[in-house]
């Protein structure tokens, strides 16, 4: 299957690597709506208009990608909702991102959402900053350097 996670010719690139994850819309939709609280399968399928058998792959694959878990909440009929486990609320960052992104760049009308900090009951939106002294990212104030790679007989020691 060729696509942008074979295409890159990097196999250890991480763009690469998270786009084989979450690279497809229906991904990215469902991330978003869980990051809106939505849970349970009929409640994805009714706010997304998706096909039950997209849903249901989709769903399981983010389940094997540990992205989701998979509680039971139900014994009759056997029904199950979607957490995020760790992996999958890293993901917040990147949502927020292609919002601020679609708000300012692909919308025809005001955007729908806006995000409120609940530490101080502003309105926020994403900005990528500095770890270390908090200063805005990028293009022109960032360097990316290739990582050295640890041959197999040296990480093993």
């Amino acid at each position: 299957m060729a696509g942008p996670a074979r295409d890159s010719g990097d196999a250890a690139d991480a763009v690469a690597r998270t786009l084989a994850v979450v690279g497809d819309a229906w991904t990215l939709l469902i991330l978003r709506d869980a990051f809106y609280g939505v849970r349970r399968f009929e409640d994805f399928r009714r706010n997304l208009g998706i096909a039950r058998n997209i849903l249901s792959h989709r769903l399981k694959r983010l389940v094997e990608q540990g992205l989701f878990e998979k509680r039971q909440y139900s014994d009759r009929p056997l029904r199950y909702e979607y957490r995020f486990t760790d992996r999958g609320r890293d993901l917040f960052g990147v949502l927020v991102a292609l919002q601020a992104w679609g708000d300012r760049w692909a919308r025809d009308e005001p955007g729908r959402m806006t995000l409120t900090h609940l530490g101080c009951g502003r309105h926020a939106h994403a900005v990528p900053a500095c770890s270390e002294c908090g200063e805005p990212l990028d293009p022109h104030n960032v360097r990316v350097d290739p990582v050295p790679v640890v041959p197999e007989v040296r990480r093993r020691r």
